[in-house]
C-alpha cells in the first residue's frame, strides 16, 4: 500500500527519484498516465493490468468510456526505475502535469500520484475544509 507525502526534485533530464517507501511496490516497473486534476498516476506495472482488465470491461457503445479510455491509455507510459531509483516522466506527461522542478508524490494507496508542488498545494488548501467538513459518506460503509 502506497501512503504518505514525499517532495523529491524533477532533474534536467525529467527523472524523478522514486520515494524509499515505495520502492517495494513500484521498484521493478511503473507505468505512469494522465490522472484527474492534472496530475499524474503511478501504477506498479500489476495494478496497471488490474485497472486495464476493468477498463477493457467498458462498452465500446459509450462515448464517456471511450474518451476516458483514449485519454488515460494514450498518455500511458511503462517506465523501468534506474540503479539509483529513478524514473523518466515522459516530456508530454510533464507537459500535461505543468510539473516544475518542485514535485509532491503522494501515496493513494494502490497507486501514488506526482503533482507540481504550487498546484498540490493549492489543490490541499482548496479541499482541506471541504474534507474537514464532509457530512455524508462518500464511501458507504467505511465508517
Amino acid at each position: 500500500m502506497l501512503l504518505g507525502t514525499h517532495t523529491p526534485k524533477l532533474d534536467d533530464k525529467g527523472r524523478v527519484i522514486l520515494p524509499a517507501k515505495f520502492r517495494d511496490d513500484l521498484g521493478s516497473g511503473v507505468v505512469i498516465t494522465r490522472g484527474q486534476e492534472r496530475c499524474l498516476y503511478v501504477f506498479s506495472t500489476a495494478e496497471f493490468e488490474r485497472v486495464y482488465e476493468r477498463i477493457r470491461e467498458a462498452p465500446l457503445t459509450n462515448k464517456q468510456a471511450r474518451d476516458f479510455q483514449r485519454m488515460f491509455l494514450s498518455g500511458a507510459s511503462a517506465e523501468k526505475p534506474d540503479s539509483q531509483n529513478r524514473i523518466t516522466i515522459p516530456p508530454p506527461l510533464r507537459t500535461y502535469a505543468s510539473l516544475g522542478r518542485e514535485l509532491v508524490v503522494t501515496g493513494v494507496g494502490a497507486h501514488a500520484e506526482i503533482w507540481d508542488a504550487d498546484a498540490w498545494n493549492a489543490y490541499a488548501e482548496g479541499n482541506e475544509d471541504s474534507y474537514s467538513d464532509m457530512e455524508q459518506e462518500v464511501i458507504p460503509g467505511l465508517f
